[in-house]
């Protein structure tokens, strides 16, 4: 039994699985019913409008409804897409027990512990029939699968079988045949009309009050639990019905039993704590699965899947009991796999699917083969089977038939004997992990040849001739059969799976939500973790790993890298994976194609083998997209591979100045107009000493303090006098003033204080600096009784910036780079590879110098406002009208673009190497120990010292 969800809420009563969707229903003792999701392991929704228990729940077939029934007397009918209840039907005198949709007809029905079982129709929201005989609590009702039948238990210790055909036909088929036919005969009428509905069987067998009974889905079968603890298998046809056999085994009351959909099973939960595991044929117990203090009240099981649902005390758990992954082996171009009892043969070159041989005890209920271990050196197969007591398992040897392609192939001898697991180790050896969990080695007439000491294991796998991986709770473990002894052993708890790649270099381990990828050696190269369990695996041609979980195909990488290839609609199990194809089996053991999309992980593996050209070539088709790439290819490092196919300029941008490329940054600005990008981008090119794009972006952001400095430290002392100008345009006196002091220019300084009133400080300016006429005049706007005039330091000088000897027109000296593989590749085909468009740029700012022509802003010949602006002040009054910088504002010239690289050349860049530092350069090209040892290097020093000592001593001799 293997259990796949949990929940922890309140006493569970009621249980129903969605026929199409990984949903199940409970419905809880304190009155609220959860609708959960079983794969994702959520809670969905709530609904608690019952006033007190629910018991009865039911989701409909087709529908987006769900019924419920509850100890305050309501069936209520939900919509789980509204998430509301559309309305409430009322009838019942007392606690509502069960409730059920008809799979065909719009029909509920309800059993009540006011002795009754009515059925509904829900779309005119009316009792249709009251079914009356029960003389205590009826606790279950059901409609048969297919007929027209109904059976009901009841605490009157019998369990009822009701022939509902006369309902049908007065509801469902009125007309000729239907209503006119009861008119026209009386008789099938009694005193209250038409019988709908009658007794047709009375089962009687139980000493205590029957809790559940159900139909079988194929078979005349009934099976019922009762509190006398006894589950009774009751046969019945036309005429009649009769006890088969009872299952002895629970010691408190039975609460629920079922027939397991494909297996000739019968499950059963109880207040004992216990869901017991019955062999219908046998009528023994083949397994317990036991709480310790939780009873269990209801059990259900999925339509169509190999699930069920147990609710008990505390909540429910959801789990299946057979093995849904379909046995198989791989060897070359065939697939081996077993199939309705059959062993079948998959060519995967010709799609050629051929039946080998019918296996032993075959038919579709038979027990599933768990493992299969091919020899195609002896054509041989071992199948190990496994029971739901693992202590019954067995494995059958086959020797498949030459002639295995004929269309009825018959069931070839085999040799059976227990056996947990069997793996061949060699041509004519096979391994067997027996009940005792000790290992022998068996030839091919199934003879013991020898037994051998392994360390404790519960699983072996294959590894190669002569070797196994054994499992423990813990680790898996490498071992030697012929010398006995362990070669490695890696951790991971519980391994499931184990896959090997084609040239057994290395492993795939899958434990539940596990994937662990290990060379030949067990040492672990990565590990991830996956929410949803992982199903199967296979090695791609290029050493990639793909792997299915639930709901996805994915991929790992043994550097660690993985991700998402494509999503499923249902669970499959991978055999091989052949260039964009998977192939697989699923669930019904089906062999299935699906195309996949390789170029994610192919291209993240070829930047992993610096395989540069391939990337190129996936760069080029631009059939890598999403963020997920971009965020990939920064993290690893290659922020200008992404810079290739990305277009969203905000990306660009980033990605741009990452990997230090100011032309594409500079482009991707333009395009965006943010301030932020050019604030951004101005710091990353005075990083580069790029400060033609650095006064652009100033100019952008309209950052006149940074931008006067940087003129002052480049020696465009023209544009700095412009900034003044424009600094007195804006009224900015500040600025107006710092320029003034940048240039050294005391007439100015002056001119600026007196603007401000500030007489005393212009005074001391011009007679500090002397400017006599200009100190006179200010000297005499001073009241000498008033006024206290300031006194001139005698030693005073003039400070004045030193006048730049050549003014730097092109960009500071940048460092020698050379071309990414990349670059010279895309440079080579003549492509402009990042889309730049600063040629362009360049060539329609031809004819500007800079700050473009000073009408541009507002300045006339004189470098002053024009007349109406010096008169009425309006330039100053709006900060925009005199800074109005376009793209063309900026000249750049060629310098600019290939400054750092020979002409003729264009792209991205990387940063060059780390140099070697002097003291290397010193230490490697002297020979004078005295070098060394001031470069550090002491033993090149004494290795030096050595070598003067001999050749001294050589002379000397």
């Amino acid at each position: 039994m293997l259990t796949k969800f949990e929940t922890k809420s309140a006493r569970v009563k009621g249980l129903s699985f969605h026929p199409k969707r990984p949903w199940v229903l409970s419905s809880l003792h304190n009155g609220v019913i959860q609708l959960w999701d079983y794969r994702m392991c959520t809670l969905l929704d709530k609904f608690d409008e019952h006033d007190g228990p629910v018991r009865g729940i039911c989701f409909h077939s087709q529908q987006p409804l769900f019924v419920s029934g509850g100890d305050d007397y309501k069936i209520k009918v939900w919509n789980y897409k509204q998430r509301r209840c559309i309305f409430t039907l009322l009838g019942h005198l007392d606690y509502i027990r069960t409730t059920m949709f008809h799979h065909d007809y719009p029909w509920i029905l309800s059993a009540s512990d006011d002795q009754t079982i009515r059925i509904w129709n829900w779309q005119s929201r009316t009792c249709i029939c009251v079914l009356t005989g029960h003389n205590h609590y009826v606790m279950c009702a059901q409609f048969h699968p297919t007929d027209d039948i109904v059976v009901s238990a009841s605490l009157d210790q019998t369990v009822r079988v009701w022939d509902i055909s006369g309902l049908r036909k007065k509801n469902v088929a009125p007309g000729p045949g239907g209503l006119d036919d009861h008119l026209k005969n009386p008789n099938a009428t009694d005193l209250f009309g038409q019988a709908d509905a009658v007794v047709k069987h009375v089962l009687e067998g139980h000493d205590r009050g029957v809790n559940w009974a159900c139909f079988h889905p194929t078979l005349p079968l009934i099976v019922s639990g009762a509190d006398d603890r006894q589950i009774k298998l009751w046969r019945m046809n036309e005429a009649k019905a009769w006890e088969v056999d009872t299952c002895r085994g629970h010691y408190n009351n039975v609460s629920c039993v079922l027939f397991h959909p494909r297996q000739e099973l019968i499950l059963s939960n109880s207040e004992d704590k216990s869901i017991r595991v019955w062999d219908m044929t046998k009528r023994s117990s083949l397994n317990t699965f036991r709480r310790e203090h939780e009873r269990f009240w209801v059990l259900a099981s999925h339509p169509s899947l190999n699930l069920f649902a147990a609710g008990h005390d505390s909540g429910m758990i959801i789990f299946k009991l057979e093995r849904e992954r379909p046995a198989y082996s791989v060897h070359g171009n065939l697939l081996f796999y077993v199939k309705d009892r059959f062993l079948r043969k998959l060519d995967f070159t010709t799609s050629k699917d051929t039946a080998v041989m019918q296996l032993r005890g075959g038919g579709r209920t038979g027990t599933p083969v768990y493992s299969m271990s091919y020899n195609p050196a002896e054509n041989s197969v071992l199948l190990c089977t496994r029971t739901v007591n693992v202590e019954n398992s067995s494995y059958d040897l086959y020797t498949i038939p030459k002639d295995s392609d004929s269309q009825n192939p018959d069931a070839p001898e085999s040799k059976r004997s227990s056996g947990v697991t069997a793996i061949w180790v060699a041509r004519n050896r096979f391994a067997v992990l027996d009940r005792t969990h000790s290992l022998v080695i068996k030839n091919l007439k199934n003879e013991v040849t020898k037994k051998v000491q392994t360390p404790n294991c519960d699983e072996i796998f294959y590894a190669g001739t002569g070797m196994l991986l054994l499992r423990d709770a813990d680790s898996v473990t490498l071992f030697d059969v012929q010398q006995k002894i362990m070669l490695a052993q890696v951790k991971i708890a519980k391994c499931r799976y184990v896959v090997w790649s084609s040239d057994m270099s290395h492993v795939a381990l899958l434990a539940k939500h596990t994937v662990n990828i290990c060379n030949r050696r067990l040492e672990s190269l990565c590990s991830i973790h996956e929410n949803s369990r992982v199903k199967s695996g296979a090695w791609d041609d290029s050493g990639v790993f793909i792997y299915t979980t639930s709901n996805h195909i994915k991929y790992a990488i043994s550097n660690g890298d993985h991700g998402i290839i494509r999503t499923l609609d249902l669970p499959i199990y991978i055999t091989r994976i052949k260039l964009n194809q998977v192939f697989c089996l699923d669930r019904e053991s089906k062999p299935r194609v699906l195309n996949i999309d390789s170029t994610e992980f192919k291209f993240k593996l070829a930047l992993i083998n610096r395989k540069y050209d391939e990337v190129l070539q996936m760069v080029r088709n631009s059939r890598l997209v999403g963020q997920s790439i971009i965020a990939y290819l920064q993290q690893k490092g290659y922020p200008e591979v992404a810079l290739h196919f990305v277009k969203d300029e905000k990306t660009r941008f980033g990605l741009a100045l990452e990997c230090g490329n100011i032309e594409v940054a500079l482009d991707a600005a333009r395009a965006l107009d943010d301030k932020a990008c050019w604030e951004r981008l101005g710091q990353a090119a005075l990083m580069q000493g790029n400060h033609q794009v650095v006064e652009m972006c100033y100019q952008r952001t309209k950052n006149f303090d940074k931008l006067s400095f940087l003129y002052l430290i480049t020696g465009n002392l023209d544009k700095l006098r412009k900034m003044i100008k424009i600094a007195e345009i804006r009224k900015d006196v500040s600025g107006q003033y710092q320029g003034a002091l940048f240039l050294g220019n005391v007439t100015e300084r002056v001119k600026i204080l007196k603007s401000c009133d500030q007489n005393s400080l212009a005074y001391l300016t011009a007679a500090t600096h002397g400017l006599t006429e200009e100190a006179e005049e200010l000297r005499s706007h001073f009241d000498p009784e008033k006024d206290n005039l300031p006194k001139v330091n005698p030693n005073a000088s003039l400070l004045k910036p030193p006048v730049p000897i050549l003014q730097a027109e092109t960009n500071w000296p940048l460092l020698t780079v050379s071309k990414g593989f990349f670059e010279g590749a895309m440079s080579a085909r003549g492509k402009s590879v990042a889309n730049p468009a600063l040629a362009a740029d360049a060539s329609e700012d031809a004819g500007t110098e800079g700050w473009g022509a000073d009408a541009e802003l507002g300045l006339d010949d004189d470098g002053l406002g024009g007349d109406e602006e010096r008169e009425t002040g309006t330039a100053g009054d709006n900060e925009e009208g005199g800074w109005d910088v376009g793209d063309e504002d900026l000249d750049l010239p060629p310098e600019m673009e290939g400054a750092t690289v020979p002409a003729g050349e264009e792209g991205y860049f990387v940063p060059p190497t780390k140099g070697i530092p002097q003291s290397q350069v010193w230490a490697n090209n002297s020979q004078l120990p005295v070098d060394h040892v001031l470069a550090g290097s002491f033993e090149t020093a004494f290795r030096w010292v050595h070598v003067k000592l001999v050749v001294t001593l050589h002379r000397l001799s």
